[in-house]
């Protein structure tokens, strides 16, 4: 038996989960706003500046979900985020011993939060990442969303492909 010093130094598989998981959602959250105050401060809605061949910053308002879908659908909006949020944490609450859970957990979180917060100042969410070819614009919040969606799947699959 380990001395209870030793049991206490290491953190539960889960706890050490839910702690990384909370420090990737800060981390995204922290850079999503910063990111948005900067273009905020530094483009007039509706101007374009290029950043890269085919990328341009812009300084739009959505109303929508990320990349604009559901526009103008407030109570829709707020259900959806409120039950892919329940879900996902249920998931992740049933499933924090898996490799690697934490951090498309964190990077979803930490997506919607950024995206919730202009929303409660703004009563819209900042995107300023435009593509071409008539993508809609993002922003890192979206971005977080969509590769912690990526990487959600991935290790599901991975995990039940282990299991068989």
């Amino acid at each position: 038996m380990q001395p209870i010093a030793d049991r206490e130094r290491r953190a539960p598989p889960a706890s050490l989960a839910w702690a990384r998981a909370v420090l990737v959602a800060a981390a995204v959250v922290a850079v999503d706003q910063l990111s948005k105050s900067a273009i905020e401060s530094s483009i007039v809605p509706g101007d374009e500046r290029g950043l890269l061949p085919g990328i341009q910053l812009v300084n739009t308002r959505n109303k929508g979900v990320a990349f604009g879908f559901l526009p103008g659908s407030h109570v829709a909006v707020t259900i959806l985020i409120g039950v892919a949020l329940a879900a996902l944490l249920v998931y992740f609450a049933r499933h924090a011993e898996l490799p690697w859970i934490w951090l498309p957990t964190g990077m979803l979180v930490g997506g919607a939060l950024g995206n919730i917060a202009d929303r409660l100042r703004h009563g819209s969410v900042t995107d300023f990442i435009k593509l071409p070819l008539g993508w809609p614009p993002f922003n890192l919040a979206d971005s977080s969303i969509t590769l912690g969606i990526l990487i959600l799947f991935v290790l599901i699959d991975r995990s039940r492909r282990s299991v068989q």
